[in-house]
């Protein structure tokens, strides 16, 4: 009797040892999850530094943590500075240009497929009308500055939180050999045999999710900012952020990109307008048709709803850094739900 209570006094005194510890890492939670699968994505990487530096494991590590500054902090911090400096005025532009009333609609808008009239109509109707006009600025005025506002405060705390997972990251590269083997004991404890498979489908699911999702979202968003660029499109750098979160959305992209080539249009920049949509369309869209089932296939196929809703959830549960870390974590939890029920 005495050593069952010895032993639940034990269980428990390790529960509240758990606890204890989640909480004082609950904050942190997010950055060290990212750090993980960004640090696993990226191993081959840190692997072939290692070999150049001699196999010193801190100048690897560190050098691999600056990669990271590099690649993920630094352009979102420079599209957080974009964000300031051009909203505003963008703000201030349409202000002005309506202050005198909402001009036609271009002789295009009608040709458009599908919507081009109704368009059309409706873009006459509240050219014709100021207070109709009024009241329709007012009804999304205070949304659209909620949702600005908004994004504002996401892309900001994304430099803060990439930041922080890029200091993680350099202690998971320099010692992620020790964990690796820590875990692998751990599981071994607890699933035994199966704990290869275990690691595979694991390992196989966030290299789908980096690879195959967030790969072609980058790729696409960094094709279009350079479109954009080219053409002399304001907000490029926004815009190519756009254009990758898009990306997680079926033909999210051309949203983007066929609204930079109908402003070209109507600022009289014909030429350029050209350039947009034949960039936009065999650049930024073809990526997807070709860049992107080369990079899934080194990974897992994953269903579409499943990585819209990390996507999102994922935002609404850790801020930015849940674009990444929400897909991956449902897409693990699908894939190891899915083999256990096939009995595999």
């Amino acid at each position: 009797m005495e050593k069952r209570i010895e032993q639940i006094i034990q269980v428990a005194a390790v529960a509240v040892l758990v606890i204890g510890c989640l909480m004082v890492l609950r904050p942190f939670l997010a950055a060290i999850l990212s750090a993980a699968i960004l640090g696993f994505s990226t191993w081959p990487v840190y692997l072939w530094l290692e070999r150049r530096f001699g196999g010193r494991r801190s100048l690897a590590a560190l050098a691999m943590t600056a990669l990271l500054v590099l690649v993920l902090v630094l352009p979102l911090a420079l599209i957080a500075a974009t964000f300031a400096d051009d909203v505003p005025p963008l703000v201030e532009r349409v202000r002005e240009l309506l202050a005198d009333g909402l001009p036609g609609p271009p002789d295009w808008v009608a040709s458009i497929p599908l919507f081009g009239e109704p368009l059309d109509a409706g873009w006459r109707e509240l050219a014709g009308s100021k207070a109709q006009l009024a009241e329709a600025l007012k009804r999304i005025a205070r949304p659209a500055r909620e949702v600005l506002v908004r994004a504002g405060i996401i892309v900001g705390e994304g430099v803060l939180q990439f930041a922080l997972i890029a200091f993680i990251g350099f202690f998971f590269y320099r010692d992620g050999a020790a964990l690796v083997r820590a875990l692998r004991n751990g599981l071994n404890r607890v699933a035994g045999n199966l704990t290869g498979r275990l690691l595979e489908i694991v390992g196989g699911t966030i290299n789908g999710v980096v690879y195959g999702i967030i790969g072609t979202g980058i790729a696409q968003g960094l094709a279009a900012a350079i479109g954009f660029l080219i053409a002399g499109v304001p907000g490029a750098l926004m815009l190519g952020f756009l254009t990758f979160f898009l990306s997680l959305v079926p033909a999210g992209p051309p949203l983007i990109w066929v609204g930079a080539t109908a402003w070209l249009f109507y600022q009289g920049e014909t030429g350029w307008a050209v350039f947009m949509a034949i960039w936009g369309f065999f650049v930024v869209s073809g990526i997807d048709n070709i860049v992107k089932p080369l990079l899934i296939s080194r990974g897992s196929s994953l269903p579409f709803v499943l990585v819209l809703l990390g996507v999102f959830g994922g935002i609404l549960a850790f801020g930015f850094v849940g674009i990444f870390l929400g897909p991956t974590l449902l897409a693990v939890g699908y894939n190891l739900t899915r083999s256990w029920t096939s009995g595999h």
